[in-house]
């Protein structure tokens, strides 16, 4: 009887949905250094940017289930939020996706010009709250949002 091979027996590949450089991109390639080591196989970062991970998780979605075709999720392609915010995503996030783990929090700071009025958040939301602003709404193409 042949013995079963044993995971990882060959590379891994960590699809990563934004481009180069960023944050996600940084996170995801230190991770992969560490997996290496530890799983004693190459996990290559693919970066597939587009469609807010959309792209990169559909590809990876449509992948073998085999465990050698890895996203770095989002909470946008793994929290079915993206389905909420475009019409096709081109999978199903509950059905496609299985949650492994978290690897990384990030924190976002709201950065702003030293020149506008306001030394701390609420004094900033005050000074732009009277300004209308058009974000794209899931509901409406252009909503006006104020602040």
């Amino acid at each position: 009887m042949a013995r079963a091979s044993t995971y990882p027996d060959r590379p891994i590949r960590l699809v990563i949905p934004f481009g180069g450089g960023g944050q996600t991109d940084i996170v995801s390639r230190v991770t992969a250094e560490a997996l290496q080591q530890r799983l004693g196989q190459p996990v290559l970062s693919d970066n597939r940017p587009g469609g807010a991970g959309n792209l990169a998780a559909e590809m990876v979605a449509r992948a073998p289930g085999d465990g050698y075709t890895v996203l770095v999720a989002t909470m946008g392609t793994n929290s079915g939020l993206n389905a909420l915010l475009y019409k096709s995503v081109g999978y199903d996030a509950l059905r496609d996706l299985t949650p492994v783990g978290m690897f990384c929090t990030t924190s976002n700071l709201l950065v702003a010009h030293n020149s506008i009025p306001g030394r701390d958040f609420n004094e900033v939301v005050a000074w732009i709250s009277p300004i209308p602003v058009n974000l794209p709404s899931p509901r409406r193409a252009l909503a006006p949002l104020r602040i």
